[in-house]
């Protein structure tokens, strides 16, 4: 009997893209602290996002999405916030959104989340979830 093939039991790849891949390695590899595992020229940069591949697409031109592409699930945002924060990485605040000091917002479901953009300009997150979401 042959094995049934189920996407639930294999990794998932991330992808976002960039229009200068020398400006998003810099970030992605010093600021973020993900290791960078190859440097596919001219295709794309790949780093491991604990586990997860994450692939930088290098393309010619590049319009950001108007939404979150990437976010991380971390066990203290306010944390992980502050460290981010001290390497550089600058929160986004939106109207109408209750944020605190750092640019955490609280949800109405119970998770936190903050914001900041990468230098393409995607819309990346980090956000802590209640016991229940996890």
């Amino acid at each position: 009997m042959a094995a049934k093939f189920q996407l639930r039991e294999q990794h998932i790849v991330a992808f976002v893209a960039t229009s200068d891949p020398d400006r998003s390695k810099k970030f992605y590899r010093d600021t973020l602290g993900l290791p960078l595992v190859s440097e596919q020229l001219p295709f794309a940069l790949v780093f491991d996002a604990n586990g997860i591949m994450l692939r930088v697409a290098i393309v010619k031109k590049f319009k950001p999405a108007g939404f979150t592409v990437l976010g991380w699930q971390v066990p203290k945002i306010k944390v992980a916030a502050k460290a981010l924060a001290k390497a550089g990485v600058e929160f986004e605040r939106y109207p109408g959104m209750d944020q605190d000091e750092l640019g955490v917002w609280n949800s109405p479901g119970g998770a936190r989340i903050a914001w900041f953009k990468d230098p393409d300009g995607n819309t990346l997150s980090i956000s802590e979830h209640p016991e229940d979401l996890t």
